[in-house]
């Protein structure tokens, strides 16, 4: 069993910060700021859905309607 929350639990399917698949996806299609960490998913990992994202002061929540909630701190991203 992982600790990793189910959308960006591996192996990912999906890019999190483009929806896009996987071995489609260009490397450079992910933004700058993905790239050095300031900015939080944006799409489930296992399915490619949009999720619902929360932006607080102490970091950020996504939730996926189909494979849950993933938090900032569960992955001490802060």
């Amino acid at each position: 069993m992982t600790d990793i929350p189910a959308p960006l639990a591996a192996p990912l399917t999906f890019g999190v910060y483009t929806g896009v698949r996987l071995e489609v996806e260009h490397p450079d299609s992910v933004p700058k700021a993905a790239q050095l960490g300031l900015e939080p998913p944006r799409y489930c990992g296992q399915c490619g859905r949009r999720m619902v994202v929360q932006v607080r002061p102490d970091g950020w929540s996504a939730r996926c309607s189909r494979h849950g909630t993933v938090d900032s701190v569960e992955l001490a991203q802060r």
